[in-house]
């Protein structure tokens, strides 16, 4: 949509560069959301039904591109793994074992071995879904809607923000950080939602909100051009709020994006991050963050690529958790990453990996149940196309996030009951 008015013209592209988009859902607009003169008059964590009373928050990372689940958690012990990948093997070589398993860690995560050693990190191993697509963009909205037969088109996060948060007043409760477009996973047209970009989000205001403002009533005629004022209205008064948390939010950990890549990502992780934690630290009310990290597609030169972006990953979790915990709240915030795909167990002649199925997720924070869940899929047991045959549907995973975390009802959000892993400490 472009806002313009007379000589006044605003684009959506010069109100993108800004950095923030906010996003009134369908429902928001026809409750007289756009009526409410300030979005933090209604409280906070108000449930829409029955009553969601509790601090906890959701962090998801996305590993776009397909991160390698047997290049980050190693088998040891399986010879198979030399023959199928003779030179990427070599990180076996100098894999963390993990205790009391037959299983490594990535050199480059000793951030989060670290931490799970401590009892704060859960591995699933063998996450995925029935008859995998090997298509990214098919494979990412399974993911994004939790939903293989591919009939759903709203995200998973997104449902659980309309069935659950009182989004409509209060938009920060889902918001996607370092990025200018809402992730599918946070998209339903019932909830509100917040996409902030970065620091420079929280200088949109004054002249420019009023000229947006301004274009906006005069370019739409009767009772839309109000709804359209009032929104744009309530977005200035969001980024008023996200200034002052700015302002009284100081780092208690070092967040660092220069790490030098042999493919740069188009994502700044420890920003992203780095704001996540703002957000959640300054009590602004945000209960759904959503961050991504690209550039894990590794046709080729895999060894180096995916041992610095996993280096990278290791660094901007670890600060997060430390960040969070210098404030007392590890235990309010879980962090779970996803890919849409892992890779082909067997390596290409240009020293890289295809397509695949089955990876691992990693979930973090001090109210987790730290060990390994889930069966690592067999190499002696590779599918018709030479894949690895998932053990772990990944919904299992959303059900206990959900259910024992957020303290939602999963199967609002995902229509059925998948088997339990209790990665979750008991409340």
């Amino acid at each position: 949509m472009a806002f313009e008015t007379g000589i006044n013209k605003i684009s959506r592209r010069e109100f993108m560069k800004n950095g923030l988009v906010f996003a009134a859902g369908a429902a928001g607009l026809a409750a007289g959301y756009a009526a409410v003169p300030d979005v933090f008059a209604r409280a906070v964590y108000s449930a829409k039904k029955d009553g969601v009373m509790n601090d906890k928050v959701l962090v998801m990372i996305q590993l776009a591109g397909g991160a390698d689940g047997l290049q980050t958690v190693m088998p040891l012990q399986d010879p198979r793994i030399r023959a199928l990948r003779p030179r990427l093997s070599a990180a076996v070589d100098q894999a963390l074992p993990l205790a009391n398993t037959t299983l490594g860690l990535n050199r480059n995560l000793r951030g989060i071995k670290g931490l799970y050693d401590q009892g704060k990190v859960a591995i699933v191993n063998g996450v995925g879904y029935p008859k995998p697509s090997l298509s990214h963009f098919d494979s990412i909205r399974v993911w994004e809607t939790a939903d293989p037969t591919r009939k759903q088109m709203d995200g998973w996060l997104g449902k659980t923000i309309a069935k659950n948060y009182d989004s409509q007043g209060h938009p920060l409760v889902g918001c996607a950080c370092g990025t200018s477009e809402t992730p599918g996973a946070l998209r339903d047209l019932q909830a509100t939602l917040s996409v902030v970009n970065g620091e420079n989000s929280f200088k949109f205001n004054g002249q420019d909100a009023d000229r947006v403002m301004g274009a906006v009533y005069n370019g739409t005629p009767g009772i839309y051009g109000a709804l359209f004022d009032t929104s744009v209205f309530t977005a200035r008064d969001t980024v008023a709020r996200l200034r002052t948390a700015h302002e009284r939010y100081v780092p208690k950990a070092k967040y660092n994006d220069n790490v030098g890549l042999v493919y740069s990502s188009k994502n700044q992780l420890g920003a992203a991050l780095q704001l996540a934690a703002e957000l959640v630290i300054s009590g602004v009310g945000a209960k759904i963050l959503h961050v991504t990290l690209g550039g894990w597609d590794t046709h080729d030169q895999q060894l180096n690529r995916h041992d610095q972006l996993m280096a990278y990953v290791d660094q901007a979790v670890t600060a997060f958790h430390e960040d969070i915990a210098a404030y007392g709240m590890a235990d309010r915030v879980l962090v779970a990453t996803w890919s849409e795909f892992g890779r082909r167990p067997q390596e290409s002649a240009s020293a890289g990996t295809d397509h695949g199925t089955a990876s691992s997720m990693f979930i973090v924070g001090d109210g987790v149940r730290g060990g390994v869940y889930g069966q690592m899929p067999s190499l002696a047991a590779l599918d018709r196309g030479g894949n690895l045959q998932h053990t772990v549907d990944f919904r299992s995973v959303y059900q206990e996030i959900l259910a024992s975390h957020l303290l939602v009802d999963p199967r609002e959000v995902l229509d059925q009951t998948f088997e339990r892993l209790p990665f979750v400490k008991s409340a």
